[in-house]
């Protein structure tokens, strides 16, 4: 597994663990449910003016904010944000958004976001939950999976006990894979911090 993953690059749309194939070329970015959905909702953020001021803070952080649509469902096509807006999310303490897909799409793209669209079929085998701080895997088209950079919940100040139920219950409501691989930091023993006594 450590041959796939790469360096994140801060050009590559911060976009949603979707492993179809995009529309989108600015690749390298980290991936979480939804995009920057993920962030509002694990926040509890349902207005489109806290929306923006997340893309907003997304750009501050050096990331590109991002929401996708496919080419069935227009906007809606992102499993995540339909699963928020309908209430299936609300379990665990999600608020319902208060705008829809299209709309939530241009507040972001208004902030300077990306409006990214996935096509073809969702055939992903594996979710990948990574923790290996600032690097990323890509999709891969013959093998689709979805990645989930777990890893940003510290950066974006995100519950992310919530961020990793929330991804599970959104897979599993949506028939996804019942495979889940966990990609921690490889340590040496110059990693750990040995007591010292006194």
């Amino acid at each position: 597994m450590s041959h796939d993953m790469i360096k994140v690059d801060r050009r590559g749309i911060l976009k949603c663990m979707d492993g179809r194939e995009s529309d989108n070329f600015k690749f390298g970015g980290p991936k979480l449910p939804g995009g920057i959905y993920a962030i509002a909702q694990n926040r509890g953020v349902n207005t489109l003016k806290g929306l923006r001021e997340i893309a907003e803070e997304v750009i501050h952080m050096g990331y590109v904010p991002s929401v996708h649509g496919d080419h069935s469902d227009d906007m809606l096509g992102c499993g995540f944000f339909r699963l928020w807006m309908t209430g299936k999310l609300g379990k665990l303490g999600s608020p319902r958004p208060q705008f829809n897909a299209d709309q939530g799409a241009k507040a972001v793209k208004a902030a300077g976001g990306i409006i990214e669209m996935q096509y073809g079929s969702h055939s992903e085998k594996t979710l990948y939950i990574n923790l290996v701080q600032d690097k990323t895997l890509e999709p891969v088209k013959r093998d689709q999976r979805f990645v989930v950079d777990a890893w940003v919940a510290t950066k974006f100040r995100l519950n992310v006990t919530k961020l990793l139920a929330d991804t599970i219950a959104a897979v599993e409501i949506l028939g996804g894979p019942k495979k889940a691989i966990i990609i921690i930091p490889s340590m040496t023993l110059d990693d750990y911090v040995w007591p010292t006594y006194f």
